[in-house]
């Protein structure tokens, strides 16, 4: 009848060549196997010399939703046994239990953290990197499986193939498998500890990973903007590529802008602090030049977005620097140009560091120096940009004289 162990084993229980019978795992926990392969677990106990037993689901192939595995059948088992230590009948309660079972897979369950994630992730960029490091690109098997399953092996698999070669996506990969089991658990989904876990877990299985070249975004020479400047065109995406570069802004605040956030009587552009990178509002001081361009588009604006796509009341795509940029056969990448408008400021000018720092929205100093420096800096920032306005508005022919703060 029962099988002689006190506890089995996962790779035991998947096995196709297990005889008909009970095997046990101890504690009142079978597995029976039937006399066609059938695989289903079993719990036994005894009251008053009657013995009573519960199905608690099938055991059979891997990876299917409805698939009971070893450790969910012990933890199912538990119940049962705490539901007998305070003399309750598990049979009655069985129908409420099996209510509140929800199966799903880690890709349901992935699919489902990024949707109640998406509303605080401003960035598009950062919601199409999880889509697509917890999608088939490098969790295939692991979407498939029921996410209460999930072990360490599976997440080993995961990321074992890309550990060396891609050590920054596989570590923020792992980073991500971890918070989708976190939330699994807070789901009531799963129980036990995380998989993936790095902390006295996960760093005892994997190697130290080799050290990735940090690769900066491709940056033009800030000698070479005016030329470029003067080189674009009037198209929707080359305006915005102007104005991205006038404000030394980052390119998910340009193409995000709408109407609303700005004061063309006043020549200032505040992004919310949703839109930006540091959770903080940030105001942007508008140069003659930038307030020139919001305001030509504002005369034939239809939409609620400054620089609309080819709905007009949609943005332009989040591709439309790069593609820009790419016909124009210019190596270089729309957040470079951020780096060119500090090396401007650093090398051609006697403006104060932190000046140029406030102007691309970085933080300055520690918590402290923070907390005492309450000013933006808007009126020191606005000479500022108006230098650099006219810096890369200048005709090409002219001579570039250093600035003085």
């Amino acid at each position: 009848m029962a099988r002689g162990i006190s506890k089995l084993s996962a790779t035991y229980v998947s096995s196709d060549n297990l005889k008909p019978g009970r095997h046990s795992d101890g504690g009142g926990l079978y597995l029976n196997v039937t006399k066609t392969g059938s695989k289903q677990w079993l719990f036994m106990w005894v009251v008053a010399g009657k013995r009573y037993e519960m199905g608690l689901g099938s055991a059979g192939k891997a990876g299917k939703a409805e698939t009971v595995s070893l450790k969910l059948a012990r933890d199912k088992a538990q119940e049962i046994r705490e539901i007998l230590g305070r003399k309750g009948d598990p049979r009655m309660e069985a129908s409420d239990r099996k209510a509140k079972i929800v199966f799903k897979t880690f890709g349901d369950v992935a699919d489902d953290l990024i949707t109640d994630m998406r509303p605080s992730w401003s960035n598009p960029k950062h919601i199409a990197q999880w889509e697509m490091t917890l999608g088939d690109a490098y969790c295939a098997k692991l979407r498939k499986l029921p996410v209460q399953d999930i072990e360490t092996e599976h997440v080993l698999q995961a990321l074992t193939p890309i550990w060396q070669k891609k050590p920054e996506t596989a570590s923020r990969l792992r980073g991500r498998i971890e918070r989708v089991l976190d939330y699994a658990k807070t789901k009531g989904l799963r129980s036990g500890d995380n998989p993936a876990r790095w902390s006295g877990h996960l760093k005892n299985a994997l190697p130290t990973r080799k050290k990735e070249t940090v690769e900066h975004f491709a940056a033009m020479a800030y000698q070479d903007v005016p030329e470029f400047f003067q080189s674009l065109s009037d198209a929707m995406a080359a305006q915005a590529l102007r104005f991205l570069i006038l404000c030394a802004s980052r390119s998910s605040e340009v193409l995000g802008a709408r109407w609303e956030e700005f004061d063309l009587e006043g020549a200032v552009w505040t992004v919310p602090k949703d839109r930006m990178k540091a959770r903080e509002e940030h105001r942007v001081p508008l140069s003659p030049q930038a307030l020139a361009i919001v305001t030509a588009l504002k005369e034939v604006a239809v939409g609620d977005y400054v620089f609309p796509g080819q709905q007009p009341h949609r943005p332009l795509s989040n591709m439309a620097f790069a593609m820009l940029l790419r016909r124009m056969k210019v190596d270089v990448t729309a957040h470079g140009f951020r780096s060119s408008f500090r090396d401007w400021a650093g090398d051609a000018t006697g403006f104060p560091r932190d000046i140029a720092e406030a102007a691309l929205a970085h933080t300055v100093g520690n918590k402290v120096e923070a907390a005492y420096r309450r000013s933006d800096a808007l009126e020191k920032r606005r000479r500022m940009m108006v230098a650099w306005a006219n810096y890369v508005t200048a005709s090409r022919s002219a001579k570039v004289i250093p600035l003085r703060g």
